[in-house]
């Protein structure tokens, strides 16, 4: 799954267009002051993490050498609210649930956090490379992926669809024949664009015109392209879509949810990270830094239970 990437673009385009702002008017009564440019920062600012110290358990699950080094290099996506975002574009400084999760489990690992900017499709190819240590944007657990790519899953998100908050035609979307005939705006190089290629037959097979699929590299750009009228409806992650419409100036109808999928911390196959980062998540579910994380941002439906290593994809 992918909620953004190239990050400078997509302020630049914020610039250009008010609805597209990480301020945008209006408010999710889920998420605490979330209406304005204020709201945003109040709830990004809220500190969900004091408290938290080493776990020694989980640290010792560490590789002596990144233990030595005490430093992980992650390579980090970001965009909109509330995967990972900058509440202060002036700063700079990031927020959101990828954001938390990561300082709390490098709090509980004894571990210094080197962020990296990068583009959402460039992530899980410098894992292999060794440029990255670790990999966050929102990446969700699928088959293809596990052949290539361990993670560590801390949340629960998924596939979503949303059009203009004008267009009453389309329904909650439970099967892609319900798309045929019409264009598909979504992110390059995710989980979405993938399920709407490979299933393109759904509307062949029923004799109807198949959809038109529309990739776009930045959520500014797709948002753009669903109010302009270049898509008829877009396909995102479930709580970046619910996120979006409840903000009024989005002018966008969430469709509801498609298909669910775990999302993970994303590591090179087989990398020796993966037992510390379960042990904590796990760690964090059992003393209630989980919770409050998740109710801070207002995505308590993707609660998770347990962390789990590599599991398999949802059916």
């Amino acid at each position: 799954m992918r909620t953004t990437t190239v990050p400078r673009r997509l302020l630049a385009a914020t610039a250009l267009l008010p609805v597209l702002a990480l301020a945008a008017c209006g408010s999710d009564p889920k998420i605490a002051g979330a209406a304005g440019a204020s709201g945003l920062a109040a709830t990004a600012s809220q500190d969900v993490l004091s408290g938290l110290t080493k776990s020694d358990a989980a640290a010792a699950l560490l590789p002596e050498e990144v233990r030595t080094a005490g430093t992980l290099t992650f390579g980090a996506s970001f965009g909109t609210p509330p995967t990972a975002f900058y509440a202060d574009q002036a700063t700079k400084k990031p927020a959101g649930i990828d954001v938390d999760f990561t300082d709390a489990v490098a709090k509980l690992l004894g571990l210094t956090v080197k962020r990296e900017e990068a583009a959402f499709e460039t992530i899980l190819p410098a894992l292999d490379s060794g440029k990255f240590d670790v990999g966050t944007g929102n990446f969700g657990v699928t088959t293809a992926r596990l052949k290539t790519i361990d993670f560590v899953t801390y949340i629960d998100d998924g596939q979503g669809f949303a059009v203009k908050k004008d267009n009453t035609a389309l329904q909650p979307v439970t099967d892609l024949v319900q798309l045929c005939g019409l264009t598909v705006g979504t992110g390059a190089g995710t989980t979405f664009e993938t399920t709407l290629n490979n299933r393109k037959n759904v509307c062949t097979d029923a004799g109807k015109q198949p959809y038109e699929v529309k990739a776009f590299s930045e959520s500014g750009a797709l948002l753009t392209g669903l109010q302009q009228g270049r898509v008829d409806v877009v396909m995102s992650t479930i709580n970046g879509l619910r996120y979006q419409a409840s903000q009024e100036a989005s002018g966008t109808r969430f469709l509801g949810e498609f298909h669910r999928l775990d999302v993970g911390f994303a590591f090179k196959k087989g990398s020796k990270l993966t037992p510390a980062f379960q042990a904590a998540v796990n760690q964090l579910i059992k003393d209630g830094t989980y919770e409050r994380i998740l109710r801070k941002w207002g995505v308590t439906d993707s609660a998770i239970t347990e962390s789990k290593i590599s599991p398999p994809e949802h059916p």
